[in-house]
């Protein structure tokens, strides 16, 4: 009998032949480029949150007292307590001793001429014998008024505003040479501020550069 060579289907031999490696799903690269999208976003949302936070601490506490001529002081008793605890940060402007009424918060020499100083709140008025209009003083939590009324000479200011707790930072870095302090501090803030602002921009550029490349 004749040998049947009629060709026939491979079918075992197709079979065995490994399946070609298929392609990465879009969706999965769709899915880890837009994951990292969403973090660089957020990763700009905080630098630009940290940058704006440095920059109103700058104006809060440097800025705007030098622009407006303004003394810093640190509260480092309990005697304007609880309004004024210690630590707090005043900012007392200067302001005409005629204007000055009941129930300001000032900031007064305790001796004229010298450094020591003390904030309390107005809470009368009085004159000398030759007519001079003086203040009578007290703090908040104290249960008597100052014993020395406060002359024209000795006002320093009127509370401007107060920033709880920041004085601590001024205590710790001494109060021997505040402007000294200022002016390092504005110096590290604009740097830090200018920083922040340099990494979101390259950021951003980056992010676009792969978008286009993608």
């Amino acid at each position: 009998m004749a040998a049947d060579l009629t060709e026939r289907p491979l079918a075992h031999a197709a079979a065995a032949v490994p399946d070609a490696p298929k392609a990465a799903s879009p969706s999965y690269s769709k899915k880890g480029s837009a994951g990292a999208q969403a973090l660089a976003f957020v990763g700009r949302l905080a630098s630009m949150a940290a940058m704006l936070i440095a920059l109103f601490a700058a104006l809060v506490l440097i800025v705007v007292p030098v622009a407006t001529g303004s003394h810093t002081y640190t509260v480092l008793t309990n005697s304007m307590a609880p309004k004024f605890p210690p630590g707090t940060f005043l900012v007392m402007k200067p302001a005409p001793f005629g204007e000055l009424k009941y129930g300001d918060v000032i900031t007064f020499q305790l001796y004229s001429g010298r450094p020591e100083v003390e904030t309390h709140r107005i809470v009368g008025f009085g004159a000398t014998q030759a007519g001079e209009k003086t203040l009578i003083t007290r703090g908040d939590n104290n249960g008597a008024n100052d014993a020395a009324p406060v002359r024209e000479i000795q006002v320093k200011g009127k509370l401007f505003y107060a920033v709880p707790q920041v004085g601590f930072v001024a205590n710790a870095l001494g109060n021997a040479d505040r402007g000294l302090w200022t002016t390092l501090a504005a110096i590290g803030l604009i740097g830090y501020g200018t920083i922040l602002v340099f990494k979101s921009v390259r950021g951003s550029r980056k992010q676009a550069a792969v978008a286009e490349a993608g």
